[in-house]
């Protein structure tokens, strides 16, 4: 069984500075974001408390995107999690939010798994080396973009040079997605009934 990795220790001195004790070197905002969008998990301490500073610095993250337009959250689910926060009764909200982002993530890599185990050109007779096609490296390139913008990042797309550009096949993704937001958008109800 492997071992998870530990998290990315960030420590924030008295200056506000925060030190990544990995790479011996101060970083931003920003490169944690970075750090977190290439899939680490990081855990930001207090250097002179011990205090774990890691959601407050998560929020602000998100702020900052929010700030600069790069809206994510709906405004209906801001509104919600201040409710959630301010209610004082023990919330559904926090274990409704990592649940959905589980399928989201499990959603996302079983896309990626689809679109890259889709080999349509390599059962033509006489493919066998299909990076030697024109504009075959072209056309990955382009799928790992798609892939990439797709999934925001998350997970792997395990693509090697030897990967053609998928052919669409059923809506099988598509209607996982459709089952997804129909289960969000049952659960945001039972939410708000639930207030």
């Amino acid at each position: 069984m492997a071992d998870t990795p530990k998290p990315l220790l960030i420590k924030r001195y008295a200056s506000r500075r925060l030190y990544n004790t990995e790479t011996s070197d101060y970083v931003t905002l920003d490169d944690i974001g970075g750090f977190i969008r290439d899939g680490r998990e990081v855990q930001i301490i207090d250097l002179k408390s011990g205090d774990d500073l890691t959601r407050q610095y998560l929020l602000q993250i998100i702020a900052e995107h929010e700030s600069r337009g790069e809206s994510v959250l709906p405004v209906g689910v801001l509104n919600d999690l201040v409710r959630s926060y301010m209610s004082g009764n023990v919330s559904v909200v926090p274990q409704f939010l990592q649940a959905s982002f589980d399928m989201l993530r499990d959603g996302q890599s079983k896309m990626v798994e689809n679109m890259t185990s889709i080999n349509p050109l390599a059962k033509m007779p006489g493919m066998t080396n299909m990076t030697s096609m024109p504009g075959m490296e072209a056309m990955q390139k382009q799928q790992e973009a798609f892939l990439k913008a797709m999934t925001g990042g998350w997970g792997s797309t395990g693509m090697g040079s030897t990967t053609p550009t998928p052919e669409p096949e059923a809506a099988e993704p598509a209607e996982d997605l459709d089952a997804i937001k129909k289960q969000l958008a049952d659960l945001q109800d039972k939410l708000s009934k639930l207030k």
